[in-house]
């Protein structure tokens, strides 16, 4: 029998995703190896170090158009764009996980297993340093990430899924203080993140038995020549669109973000909300318009429906809340949903402005819970509403900065924000699908709510004296906010070179 000849691995394409794996298990190996007084030093530079070679890899890539390992991984515009995505917030991540400064010895335990109230737990709490197994479980996570949006069928997707997923259960665990509360977010994650993971390999069964394969061009073969039932296509779909829609925090799979979004340590808070969506949206992206193109008006009406529903579950609800994690949670499921009607534009114009709205989001809410981490009072972070009453007149500069992040949210011109928000309703009106577009503008003057009474409760209130101070930013932190608030203003101003590397960038290789 004469052997199946595959094409030779590329791994130069495949170079972004081989250095964060292979410098998570350096990282890894220097737990055991470094002292622990230089540790963290060690495992920050090695981490953004890492971030930096997968990125000039991503550069040297482009205007690749390959498949590679047999037909599993896809290098096309949109998987280089996307990593890119992924590879510059996640650095920004890194820099607002390896803060020192602001709590001496960071905002992570410094053992998984320490049990919380205990002596060890106490000397934690008093000031001795901070774990560093965080960096190379960030690095797991980013490379899963930079799998999952690469993935070309869906049991490397389903792979890259559980590599990205299993380190952020752990991440959002390791909570300085509040553990219990910490604790009780990474348990929902996990045990919802599992239920969505058994929903997506169910699909993939079932979308096994109708195309006789996984690959997203032999599921579109099938689907544009249908030879099997047509319950296994639709039933396949769905349930693989349980577990993306999980990851992309869209109504009715948004239950477990406020609760993680509020137990996990803020930092890593950050990497899930700028990152996590990215992944979600990116491999979301390629399901549908390269593997299911041909029952596009199949989905796009349900799809279109749970779009709709999202962005009302997120706006309405970011109302009711007291807690300013919580609030950026459902603003991240409402944006979430303007995500969505992009999609569902199904065009290239769809393509690129949800990839340029993914950018914009991305550094806005870094810039979000950069400021969140510096807002603190006795116990830690203040995160509750009220606490944040007169914050203007006691940190006019700080307070200034979130106003400004706040309205970018709220789509308010000469921000990101509108430029991202005008981008994808464009893309959705040019594809036919203008009742989502009403329903956005809707949504969007009622989230604009929650955003405003924050502005008005921390620059019209007096200060009391339950008000917090805002601790002096490190070095790390003042970077990260930086680089969230330029390029914010950025994107709003002049977003046209971003808009045409996007545009330039919504290609897919079948």
């Amino acid at each position: 029998m004469e052997k199946l000849q595959l094409p030779p691995i590329d791994y130069r394409a495949l170079s972004p995703m081989l250095i964060l794996f292979g410098v998570a298990c350096v990282g890894v190996l220097l737990e055991a190896l470094v002292p622990r007084r230089a540790r963290h030093a060690v495992q920050l530079s090695l981490a953004l170090l890492a971030c930096l070679a997968a990125f000039i890899m991503v550069i040297a890539e482009r205007g690749t158009r390959a498949v590679t390992i047999g037909t599993a991984v896809a290098i096309d515009g949109t998987t280089l764009f996307l990593q890119g995505a992924i590879l510059v917030l996640g650095a920004v991540s890194l820099l607002l996980i390896g803060e020192r400064t602001v709590e001496p010895g960071g905002a992570f335990v410094a053992q998984a297993a320490i049990t919380v109230g205990s002596q060890k737990d106490l000397r934690q709490t008093g000031g001795a340093p901070g774990g560093t197994e965080v960096y190379p479980l960030a690095l797991f996570a980013l490379g899963g990430m930079l799998m999952f949006v690469s993935a070309n069928d869906l049991l490397t997707m389903f792979v890259a899924l559980e590599v990205f997923s299993l380190p952020l259960y752990l991440l959002c665990a390791l909570a300085r203080r509040r553990r219990l509360l910490s604790q009780e977010a990474a348990l929902k994650y996990f045990l919802l993140g599992s239920y969505a993971s058994a929903f997506f390999l169910f699909g993939v069964a079932m979308l096994y038995g109708y195309a006789n394969g996984v690959h997203f061009s032999q599921i579109h073969e099938a689907v544009a020549n249908p030879s099997h039932s047509q319950v296994l296509l639709y039933g396949g779909l769905a349930l693989l669109a349980i577990g993306l829609l999980f990851k992309a925090a869209l109504a009715p799979f948004h239950v477990w973000t406020p609760d993680v979004y509020q137990g996990a340590p803020t930092p890593v808070t950050a990497l899930m909300a700028a990152c996590t969506k990215v992944a979600a949206f990116g491999a979301l992206l390629r399901v549908l318009y390269v593997g299911f193109e041909g029952v596009r008006w199949d989905f796009q009406p349900i799809l279109g429906t749970i779009a709709v529903l999202t962005m009302l579950v997120g706006a309405v609800l970011a109302v009711t809340q007291t807690d300013i994690k919580r609030l950026l949670a459902y603003s991240s499921i409402a944006n979430a949903g303007y995500l969505m009607v992009g999609v569902l534009a199904l065009n290239q114009a769809g393509v690129s402005s949800t990839m340029f709205y993914l950018v914009a989001y991305g550094f806005s809410v870094l810039a979000a819970f950069a400021i969140v981490t510096l807002v603190r009072d006795a116990d830690g972070e203040a995160t509750h509403l009220s606490k944040w009453a007169g914050l203007g007149r006691r940190s006019p500069l700080f307070a200034a900065v979130f106003t400004f992040i706040l309205l970018a949210f709220a789509g308010i011109p000469l921000t990101s924000g509108f430029t991202s928000k005008f981008a994808v309703f464009g893309a959705a009106v040019q594809g036919g699908q203008t009742w989502l577009v009403i329903f956005g503008v809707i949504t969007s003057m009622l989230i604009a709510f929650p955003y405003l009474r924050v502005v008005v409760m921390m620059w019209l209130s007096e200060p009391g004296d339950s008000t917090p101070a805002v601790s002096i930013p490190g070095f790390l932190t003042s970077a990260a906010l930086t680089i969230g608030v330029i390029a914010t203003l950025a994107l709003g101003v002049v977003p046209a070179p971003l808009l045409d590397l996007s545009d330039k960038a919504a290609d897919f290789v079948r």
